[in-house]
């Protein structure tokens, strides 16, 4: 039985972390470390949950369940659900927020910088230049252990540790100094929960697991159970790294406070930070950062996306015509611009986000209830019917006065617990899962075993 030597591991968890880390993962803890201020420790405690430790749990779930994808694992609940949510996620961190937000983030942040005039033009000339190059390493999915995991990862990593050092070794300021702003001031801890949404890592997890899985198989490795325990393994490393270097990056952005106010987004504070520490240079080595980190995660999501849809519509387009679809389309939808993309992503990701965590939940923890369907159903139900609050709470100011919606969202805040925090979700889901499990139980009870719902 062939088994992956410690090398090949850390080369799969190389993969798996180039491809969850992103110019996102950069731009949102550093706008937090400004913001928290001496809160960074609570508030950073926070987004390494959802943007970290839910990643993690998602790698690990469609590992252990030795299913073949999300749609498999979502399946669970039923096959109708299982389709509406695999095309959903896919769709969110693919070519509607997530691909387009790459191609943006890296040339606001890094090429514009470097750009003497404004306008529509230049960034749709670099977006046709970045899309290019990822259809040319997407249409080579399977060497994309090779181009993701031994070239662009640790070219980033290269660029990104340069910055880190220059600024952990001359700090700008002193963190304990640093008075928080916002919603951290009084609720740091809850607030890096919501701000780790935004990575959209979790939702990714749970797409990258399969990737992960099939380079696993494609370096020798057949046996389910030593496929399970390697995905895990992979999913450990690149969480750990990860994590260390969120924590690094937050401190910079906190420590960026002794010297400069806060800025409007994580963007523009890294463009300030990179330009304090190195000059004009600083604008050419923040570029080369985010540029290689969208580039590669734009690579890692249309190869999965391109994947799963092959799949999803069988006797249809070819792999090669999805992704090639998905970068035409990514493109089209760059050009609306980075902050279009984020104000219509975020009210996405409080609908999905939920779905997400339930199900990686009931994953990891279906044997206490034998994975029985009722249960799932009632559980992910009732998830979804609250998730909707939070989805209408978070469209933009514009949109929801358009649909004359402020008066649902009130009362939402006002009748569901923690929903003024972004957390409505979590007591109706508890329930659902009671309610689910009470039916099983008098089910068990009365001896009717026929048609129980298990998957």
């Amino acid at each position: 039985m062939k088994k992956l030597t410690f090398k090949e591991i850390l080369i799969v968890a190389s993969m798996l972390f180039g491809m969850f880390f992103g110019a996102g993962n950069l731009i949102f803890p550093v706008s937090m470390g400004q913001m928290a201020g001496n809160q960074i420790w609570a508030a950073s405690a926070g987004f390494l949950i959802t943007g970290v430790g839910l990643p993690l749990l998602g790698v690990a779930a469609l590992g252990i369940s030795r299913e073949n994808g999300l749609l498999g694992l979502s399946s669970r609940v039923g096959k109708g659900y299982g389709l509406f949510f695999t095309s959903a996620l896919y769709l969110t961190i693919g070519p509607f927020f997530a691909i387009p937000r790459c191609a943006t983030v890296s040339y606001t942040v890094g090429i514009e910088q470097l750009l003497p005039g404004t306008g529509r033009a230049p960034l749709a000339i670099f977006s046709l230049l970045f899309f290019g190059a990822v259809l040319f390493f997407s249409l080579r999915p399977g060497e994309i252990l090779t181009w993701i995991g031994k070239v662009l990862n640790p070219l980033f990593l290269c660029f990104l540790a340069v910055l880190i050092f220059r600024g952990l070794t001359a700090p700008a300021g002193e963190i304990a100094k640093i008075v928080p702003s916002g919603a951290y001031a009084g609720q740091a801890f809850s607030t890096g929960l919501l701000e780790g949404y935004n990575t959209m890592d979790a939702l990714a997890g749970l797409a990258f697991g399969i990737v992960v899985v099939e380079a696993i198989r494609g370096l020798g490795v057949s046996e389910p159970a030593e496929v399970a325990k390697n995905t895990v393994y992979a999913g450990i490393f690149s969480s750990i790294l990860m994590a260390v270097i969120y924590i690094l990056v937050t401190v910079l952005g906190a420590q960026s406070r002794g010297v400069m106010e806060t800025a409007a987004n994580g963007g523009e504070a890294l463009a300030r930070i990179a330009e304090y520490y190195f000059g004009s240079a600083g604008a050419f080595v923040l570029a080369a950062i985010v540029t290689v980190a969208c580039l590669k995660t734009a690579v890692g999501l249309i190869t999965s996306c391109g994947e799963t849809f092959s799949s999803l519509v069988p006797g249809g387009p070819s792999y090669s015509v999805w992704a090639a679809g998905f970068c035409v389309l990514s493109f089209l939808i760059a050009n609306l611009g980075l902050d279009t993309i984020l104000a219509y992503s975020a009210p996405v990701l409080m609908f999905l986000y939920p779905l997400a965590i339930v199900l990686v939940l009931l994953t990891l923890f279906g044997k206490a209830f034998g994975n029985d369907r009722l249960v799932m159903q009632w559980t992910v139900g009732f998830t979804a019917s609250a998730a909707i609050f939070d989805f209408l709470k978070a469209l933009p100011a514009e949109a929801l006065s358009a649909l004359r919606l402020e008066r649902i969202t009130e009362l939402a805040v006002e009748w569901i617990p923690l929903a003024g925090l972004g957390f409505g979700w979590v007591l109706p889901a508890f329930l659902g899962l009671l309610i689910g499990l009470l039916i099983k139980s008098r089910r068990t009870a009365g001896g009717n075993t026929k048609d129980d719902g298990r998957h």
